[in-house]
């Protein structure tokens, strides 16, 4: 006998369709499966026999092969094992074969049955929608997750005996529903504010236009100035997602873990922290099947390089296309693929080795030629990318034991997003939506400087040895800051501000 099951296998963040054909013949009791299936894959035998046995059904003492088509692309995980194992009883007529034809199956086994969740819940629910084929059954911890897309019928399961139930008497169960609003509202809270932050007015000052205008940003300062803290509460000033950003955060995110997205949907902007022994696979994403990246799943969000000269010299490189083209191509003989990575880069690094080279506290304990070694580490085109470097002084008591609360990030944001709007209505002709984004050409049409500050950005230029991506990143951030005081014209304030931004090149 023969039995066909429809699943997904991933390949990077996007699905794509797997047939599952098993053939139970005569002969000597024998599993072979076919299809360019990696070791997980392999090793379901045992845990669909387990499976199957441990739930009340029969395992065939027959020869069964499995193929997975198509069969030129190799698969990976262990998603298949419910389709698997459904496909055997099928083959075997120990459950309703009408039914299975109907839907798409997804999930995970344990040896006693169990249903294990699976990646890229949010991503095969969409691909479902689109198919002529609207229902998958699904693990319960996904169900939410591919319940988002209401297109699909969604049928939540917990084990092998659930789902055999299910499929020979599906009347007797409900497709799950999510309110989309409800839930993306809910998780789109924030526990860290900016009013805890004391004192660094000049720093918050940098971050707003940072983030106003998407440019990246580098903080130089002392242990213990606040460069994380201030770091992390970023993405609590940038614009609220949408639900279509919310939708790509979660298909990203859910294709590396299927326990990435708890409550259904990921309603925040991501903020990735990656250590700086970090590999530039793990960084720009990877693996034999490609696989996002640390870049990826900063999408739409922030990542975060502390101790930036620790980090490796060609996992900074790597960095270079991302930031100028907000995607990354992986490239692997099984295929390609492009994945977003549109983020905002903030880098932190203290002065020297030790520390404590600007502070006016601590007598730093670092000769100049070492000082210029832990500089150099940093190449001048990853700089240069690098929109507004901001020194951050030592804070002082009398900022600590203040008692007054500082501006709140709700209030902040509130200035970002007229910002972005002011942005939006200016670039969006252009298909961009921040200042960051404008090439040479559009640096030309917008950026509009008055005679004084013409002066004073080739005053600039020639006394700080600019290069011309400097150049280019002084116009865009003094931009950004006219946008904020409501000008239309550049002013000579609002390149002097730009240029002070530019603390690494006057090194």
């Amino acid at each position: 006998m023969t039995a066909k099951v429809l699943s997904f296998a991933m390949f990077g963040i996007e699905p794509y369709p797997i047939e599952i054909e098993v053939d139970v013949a005569r002969g000597l009791p024998g599993f072979t499966l076919v299809g360019l299936a990696d070791t997980a894959i392999k090793e379901s035998k045992e845990r669909v026999k387990a499976a199957i046995k441990n739930s009340g059904f029969s395992w065939p003492a027959d020869k069964i092969t499995v193929s997975l088509n198509p069969a030129d692309i190799k698969k990976d995980g262990i998603y298949l094992d419910l389709a698997i194992a459904l496909a055997i009883l099928s083959a075997t007529n120990q459950i309703n074969s009408q039914k299975l034809s109907s839907c798409y199956i997804m999930g995970g086994l344990s040896l006693d049955g169990t249903l294990q969740p699976v990646k890229g819940a949010l991503a095969i629910s969409m691909a479902t929608a689109k198919s002529g084929i609207k229902e998958i059954v699904i693990p319960v911890i996904n169900a939410k997750e591919a319940a988002i897309v209401p297109e699909s019928i969604v049928w939540a399961m917990n084990s092998l005996k659930n789902t055999v139930e299910f499929l020979n008497q599906p009347q007797f169960y409900q497709p799950v529903v999510v309110d989309t609003q409800s839930v993306f509202k809910e998780n789109s809270v924030y526990q860290i504010d900016f009013s805890e932050v004391k004192g660094q007015f000049l720093a918050k000052r940098a971050i707003e236009v940072a983030v106003s205008g998407g440019h990246n940003i580098l903080f130089i300062g002392p242990p213990g100035s606040g460069k994380s803290m201030l770091a992390k509460r970023i993405p609590t000033i940038m614009p609220d997602l949408n639900l279509q950003e919310a939708l790509e955060i979660t298909k990203i995110h859910s294709s590396v873990s299927p326990f990435a997205t708890k409550n259904g949907i990921i309603a925040n902007r991501p903020f990735r922290w990656p250590h700086h022994t970090a590999s530039t696979a793990s960084l720009v994403g990877g693996g034999s099947i490609p696989a996002p990246g640390e870049i990826s799943l900063a999408h739409s969000g922030v990542l975060f390089l502390d101790e930036l000269p620790e980090f490796r010299r060609d996992c900074l490189e790597a960095l270079r296309q991302p930031l100028e083209d907000g995607c990354i191509r992986i490239s692997r003989a099984s295929g390609s693929v492009v994945l977003p990575a549109s983020f905002i880069l903030v880098c932190a690094m203290n002065p020297c080795p030790c520390g404590y080279y600007t502070d006016t506290q601590k007598a730093c304990r670092c000769n100049p030629n070492k000082i210029q070694r832990y500089m150099s580490k940093i190449s001048g085109p990853l700089l240069d990318r690098i929109d507004i470097h901001i020194e951050l002084p030592t804070i002082k008591y009398k900022e600590l034991s203040q008692t007054a609360e500082s501006e709140n990030s709700q209030k902040i944001k509130e200035r970002v997003e007229k910002v972005r709007l002011i942005q939006k209505e200016r670039l969006q002709p252009q298909g961009i939506l921040t200042n960051s984004q404008m090439n040479t050409k559009l640096i030309k049409k917008y950026c509009l400087l008055e005679n004084k500050a013409i002066q004073l950005l080739r005053l600039a230029m020639s006394e700080l040895g600019l290069s011309a991506r400097a150049y280019d990143k002084i116009m865009k951030v003094s931009r950004t800051i006219a946008d904020m005081s409501g000008s239309g014209m550049i002013k000579p304030e609002h390149i002097s501000e730009a240029v002070q931004y530019r603390s690494l090149d006057k090194i």
